[in-house]
């Protein structure tokens, strides 16, 4: 069975690649940072998580926070008050990717560390 990749807003391909629909879903703009600061912050308030994630516009956030949930990644907590109150955070699944991007980050450190090491190198 071919694993499917949204390419542009709704168009799928045909893809060998398992993880293509995972990469192409988390390398949308924003959608790391909202991943990152529900991670990093706990369960949010939609207002409260916009303040964390500066220069993100109230409609691409709305947008991210829709597909995220869709693919089971955060959940949505509805209260019925006055006024109601929507709560944000992430699911297990989402735990899961935390481990390895927890990797990534420390292999990104390395990295990063290795070239300022080769240029500071170059400047002397």
């Amino acid at each position: 069975m071919k694993a499917t990749v949204m390419a542009k807003r709704g168009s799928a391909l045909n893809t060998p690649c398992k993880i293509g629909g995972l990469l192409e879903l988390l390398s949308r703009p924003w959608t790391m940072h909202v991943l990152w600061a529900l991670s990093n912050h706990g369960p949010m308030r939609f207002g409260i998580l916009r303040k964390n994630i500066a220069g993100v516009s109230a409609r691409v956030l709305t947008e991210r926070l829709r597909t995220l949930e869709a693919a089971g990644f955060v959940f949505r907590h509805y209260e019925q008050t006055i006024p109601p109150s929507v709560t944000y955070g992430i699911t297990g699944r989402m735990k899961d990717i935390e481990k390895v991007l927890v990797q990534l980050e420390a292999l990104a450190r390395k990295w990063q560390g290795e070239a300022n090491m080769a240029s500071a190198a170059r400047t002397n």
